[in-house]
């Protein structure tokens, strides 16, 4: 053993280490750049199509990407989940998926694309609770939920009658399965009748007797002979699309808000696009057929038909005619196609992993595994430039500064932190820094995750928002104070874990703990301050007032009042550096509540961006904030760092130059 290593250090020196596991890094980076090559249906170029949907153009590839993870939390569909990653169950890309549902429903039936993890709710609507033949447990197809839609529709119907702070986990899963139904059909009815069996064919059975259709159906209205065959068929075919505009939810018609897939003839108002169902009724009373429906009714017919060659002609031929009337929307379409496939935000959370991983085994031998530290950096500085590239692609695609709504504002703090605690590394060289900074990106990242489950990331702004000065102002400085407040109260969690539970922290590096977090609450100070008083002045422009008490607004000063109640309480000398360290732990409660506690409230004028659902998440983070917070203010003869006796309290304020109070 000793003569592999020796052998290894030979060949495979420390000093080159970093740099080579850096280099491997970019190389898996650079590997998930290109798209994958395509042999048979050209499901990527379909998928880049544009259309119209939330109020934005986007492409095909996006809305399918949104339905599943709204379905079953990943942008991929498996139509074999019961399969073991080893036994390489079919999984296929998010647009093939949509383009099976929608052109042939009967196939995309049987896929089992529905997630549901309440046992409850698997009770309701008789599902299998374990793993076995055909089925994981926890996936499941449009055919094995249509049997219980009627008791899934009552149970439904009583959830929605109460507020959402009153729904428990069973109701609020009843009406997330209930909405992911809704999405469902609509999908199904975006491009065709979902009963179509041959679409080109009854389209055009449709427009060559639409004409006759009508004139029987006046004849009929006046009561004068008319073409019985005519009505009927034309009587059939308006039922059909009238089925797919409106649905029936809850004992009310609702009309259906589907993507707009057709584009308008002339011009380029994004009021003349049009679902296929209502372009279809706007044919019957007489207006040209969309060019488009019958583009896609070729690509229904030869996707159905299994034809490879006629499918992928077909789409060529759409994006040939869109180039010619729609190049700019067919160019962004391709370009926010292509950013969905990157997945920097998911690639940037592995790094901050690897990172992670490295920072904390360097702990462990500090001495001889320095070059572990100086790769852990060398990660989280590849994490913060994927971040970086994927926060500038998606102010791009949506020509807005960096924050527009919760989404957004967590992967700004997974930027923001890393680069906080890179800076910290400079200046000590124990990786502390890199821990903070990563297992902030990471968990920011996953949060941004989990609110990517809702809806469309790169929504329309609310008119109140609509103005890129204040969201590259307000918005950003206070959320770099989140960042900062985040970034300091983990130094405070790293000294208390490891001064608690090891013998890591000296007296030194306890000082230095607090010379970090000293910095960092300086920085959080100004920034919340700042940001908080522009959006008093953004509020006095907006809603004729600069403060209203509003949640929101609280949540803001309660940061600002908190960062500088724990300077006062240091400059006073009312704590010292293990008081600093453990007060700002308390700013990770206080950073919790103002960026997701006050969107649980549902009241206010910052109405916007508001999610009930990650209440127990954010209950049970500051129930470990609060574990800590006790463990942090035990009796160093508790501890096993050696911190008995601590350092003498301080009563003189910060000299100049100086990272922290000096001791009296």
């Amino acid at each position: 053993m000793k003569s592999f290593l020796r052998f290894l250090n030979t060949v495979f020196p420390p000093k080159w280490r970093p740099l080579v596991f850096t280099l491997l890094c970019l190389a898996w980076l650079a590997g998930k750049i290109p798209m994958p090559k395509e042999e048979g249906f050209a499901f990527q170029e379909f998928g880049k199509l544009p259309i119209l949907n939330g109020g934005r153009h986007q492409p095909i590839d996006t809305l399918a990407r949104n339905a599943l993870l709204q379905l079953r939390q990943k942008q991929t569909a498996n139509y074999e989940p019961w399969k073991e990653w080893y036994q390489k169950p079919r999984i296929v890309s998010a647009s093939e998926w949509l383009l099976e549902v929608m052109t042939n429903p009967a196939i995309g039936d049987t896929r089992p694309v529905f997630r549901i993890d309440n046992p409850d709710v698997k009770g309701l609507m008789g599902l299998s609770m374990e793993k076995g033949f055909e089925t994981d447990g926890k996936h499941f197809s449009w055919n094995q939920l249509q049997p219980k839609s009627d008791a899934l529709l009552r149970e439904a119907q009583r959830a929605s009658d109460k507020a959402s702070s009153d729904r428990n986990q069973y109701d609020k899963a009843l009406f997330n399965l209930w909405k992911a139904m809704f999405l469902y059909q609509q999908l199904k009815a975006t491009l065709q009748p979902p009963d179509a069996r041959d679409w080109p064919s009854e389209l055009k059975g449709f427009l060559d007797n639409r004409e006759a259709g009508a004139a029987a159906a006046e004849a009929r209205r006046q009561k004068k002979p008319y073409d019985e065959q005519a009505f009927k068929q034309i009587y059939a075919d308006v039922s059909r699309f009238d089925a797919m505009e409106n649905y029936d939810e809850f004992g009310k018609k609702v009309e259906m808000r589907m993507a707009m897939l057709l584009p308008p003839e002339t011009g380029h108002d994004d009021n003349d696009w049009r679902r296929a169902g209502q372009a279809l009724i706007d044919t019957m009373q007489g207006a040209t057929p969309n060019f488009a429906l019958a583009h896609y009714a070729v690509m229904s017919a030869a996707f159905r038909g299994n034809d490879v060659p006629a499918f992928n002609q077909a789409v060529q031929a759409y994006r040939t005619e869109l180039d010619s009337r729609f190049g700019a929307d067919l160019k962004e379409a391709r370009t926010e196609s292509f950013f969905n496939h990157l997945e920097l935000f998911y690639l940037a959370a592995v790094i901050t992993v690897y990172s992670f991983l490295a920072a904390i085994i360097y702990w462990f031998n500090p001495v001889d595994w320095e070059w572990l530290r100086r790769t852990s950096v060398n990660l989280l500085r590849v994490c913060v430039l994927v971040t970086l590239i994927g926060i500038v692609f998606r102010m791009w695609l949506v020509g807005r500064p960096p924050v527009i709504n919760l989404y957004s504002s967590a992967t700004f703090i997974a930027l923001c932190a890393p680069t906080l605690g890179l800076i910290l590394e400079r200046f000590w060289r124990n990786s502390i820094g890199v821990v903070v900074g990563a297992v902030i990106a990471g968990l920011s990242l996953i949060i941004a995750h989990f609110l990517a489950l809702e809806k469309d990331t790169l929504e329309m702004l609310r008119a109140v928002l609509d103005t890129n000065f204040w969201l590259a102002t307000h918005v950003v400085a206070v959320t770099l104070g989140y960042a900062s407040t985040f970034v300091a109260g983990f130094l405070g969690i790293v000294f208390v874990i490891r001064g608690f539970f090891t013998d890591a922290i000296t007296p030194e590096l306890k000082r230095s703990l607090a010379r970090m977090v000293y910095g960092i609450v300086c920085f959080a100070t100004l920034f919340s301050f700042v940001g908080t008083v522009l959006g008093g002045i953004w509020a006095d422009q907006s809603w004729g007032r600069f403060w209203g008490w509003d949640p929101k607004e609280n949540g803001a000063i309660i940061i600002v009042l908190w960062n500088a109640i724990v300077l006062h309480a240091r400059w006073g000398g009312l704590v010292r550096e293990r008081g600093l360290l453990v007060m700002a732990i308390v700013g990770n409660i206080v950073t919790a509540w103002s960026w997701f506690g006050t969107n649980m409230l549902g009241v206010g004028l910052h109405s916007y961006g508001f999610t009930d659902a990650a209440f127990i998440t954010l209950i049970s983070f500051d129930a470990v904030m609060l574990a800590l917070i006790i463990l942090g203010m035990l009796p160093f003869t508790l501890w096993r760092s050696p911190l008995e006796g601590g350092t003498p309290k301080s009563t003189s304020k910060p000299q100049s130059g100086e990272g922290e109070p000096q001791p009296a």
